[in-house]
């Protein structure tokens, strides 16, 4: 174990890895009810959705473990579900056609992968908008906190405002926050978890967390029917290119912010990037022929390295607890149920986030503003991949009509010119 991890190289041990891995686990277990929730709705067999979204964060996970040796869990991302359904509903095809949309951009996202091009994109992505996207995605999960567990709550005058404290769910919550709060401030080891582990526990006294059961035998995988030749007979081009583009940026962008918070980025190169790049390509692919979305790295996984995970040991034990989750689903749909328990989690995460703006040239309004401009969209927008459109935009314009063009890298360009055409024409919604 600690020849192929390198546990005390990267300066953790066993122990701090599993707690790490549980953390990330519980943070993002949602997805497999959340995800066949969505897909369901258009028309997909929800017991096959739940099979495929575990399966598929699996091969993705254990990939990143064992290729990689990063600690960020894989899984099919969010958003991406929402707009499978949404083709299906306002185009009127098939979920099965729609699937040979994702098979496509799987596919091609595979063999990208086997070319320079997204490593290039990471190391030529300046060290401001790094900071950007890590603080944004920051922001982000800490808005999903506060919405989910109703202490930001929408409002038609100022669109958020505070929520009701006579609410359970917020109570507990907040609860939650200070307990996990006074353990982090006492420096007790695994604190995290152990926040979640004691608002679960008060959560079901208090009622709010019910089990539908414990075991449940999963449905066996079987791959689906993808209808690949609908894709071209309904001429699906946009949602292929939707799909690749927003699971390439999702997931790009991801990485990054977990590597700049794991100290893992070293002299702005992503270590073992092609194999780490690799785990959603195989999962996304994999995924869309058992009926399930685009996979991506997982924001969540900054909760885990927030607990002290350094290695790919900690993805292990994300990868052997979905696993778990086949026949434990009644148990998990019912921790799921209830986002108090993950909640200040989030939020708390989203502060450690934070520390990379510190590193921004804010006094260069050329480097600050796509710095602010992914910071401040990203939650606005509910989007990782729209908040790093915004900064490969605005990051090249400032720096072309300031006169430091030469500066960016030819591919911030090229992408910046892409995104531009994509957000006025093709937006993915």
């Amino acid at each position: 174990m600690e020849k192929w991890f390198k546990l005390k190289e990267n300066g953790t041990n066993a122990r701090t890895e599993v707690t790490a891995g549980i953390t990330t686990f519980l943070t993002m277990v949602y997805i497999v009810v959340v995800n066949p929730a969505i897909l369901s709705s258009a028309g997909v067999p929800f017991q096959q959705v739940f099979t495929a979204t575990v399966i598929s964060a699996i091969i993705g996970t254990l990939y990143m473990a064992l290729f990689a040796n990063h600690p960020i869990a894989v899984a099919p991302g969010m958003g991406m579900n929402a707009y499978f359904a949404s083709v299906v509903a306002s185009q009127g095809v098939s979920y099965q056609a729609v699937f040979g949309a994702v098979f496509l951009a799987g596919i091609i996202f595979l063999l990208l992968t086997f070319t320079k091009l997204r490593e290039t994109l990471i190391e030529s992505i300046p060290s401001s908008l790094k900071f950007g996207i890590t603080a944004g995605i920051g922001l982000f999960i800490a808005f999903i906190g506060l919405k989910s567990s109703g202490i930001v709550v929408p409002n038609e005058a100022t669109m958020v405002a505070f929520g009701d404290l006579h609410k359970p769910v917020t109570v507990l919550t907040l609860a939650g926050l200070f307990i996990t709060l006074i353990l982090m401030a006492r420096k007790i080891q695994g604190a995290l978890f152990i926040g979640m582990a004691a608002t679960a526990i008060i959560g079901y006294f208090m009622g709010l967390m019910k089990f539908d059961g414990f075991i449940a035998l999963p449905t066996a995988p079987v791959l689906f029917d993808v209808d690949i030749a609908g894709v071209f007979s309904h001429g699906l081009y946009t949602v292929v290119f939707a799909f690749l583009l927003v699971t390439i940026f999702d997931t790009t962008g991801t990485m990054i912010g977990v590597a700049e918070q794991a100290g893992l980025m070293k002299n702005n190169q992503f270590p073992r990037a092609k194999q780490a790049l690799m785990a959603d390509a195989l999962a996304t692919t994999a995924g869309s022929l058992m009926g399930t979305t685009p996979s991506s790295a997982y924001i969540e996984s900054s909760a885990g390295v927030a607990a002290g995970g350094r290695t790919g040991l900690t993805s292990v034990v994300v990868a052997g607890l979905f696993f778990l989750s086949l026949f434990f689903s009644p148990v998990l749909a019912g921790i799921s149920s209830l986002p108090a328990i993950t909640a200040p989690v989030l939020i708390i995460v989203g502060c450690f986030m934070m520390d990379g703006l510190a590193r921004i040239e804010w006094k260069h309004f050329d480097e600050a503003f796509p710095a602010f401009a992914i910071l401040i969209s990203m939650p606005l927008t509910s989007s990782i991949a729209t908040g790093i459109a915004i900064g490969f935009i605005t990051y090249p314009l400032m720096k072309l009509f300031s006169g430091k063009g030469k500066e960016v890298h030819p591919i911030l360009y090229v992408f910046g010119v892409i995104f531009a055409i994509q957000m006025a024409f093709f937006p993915a919604h």
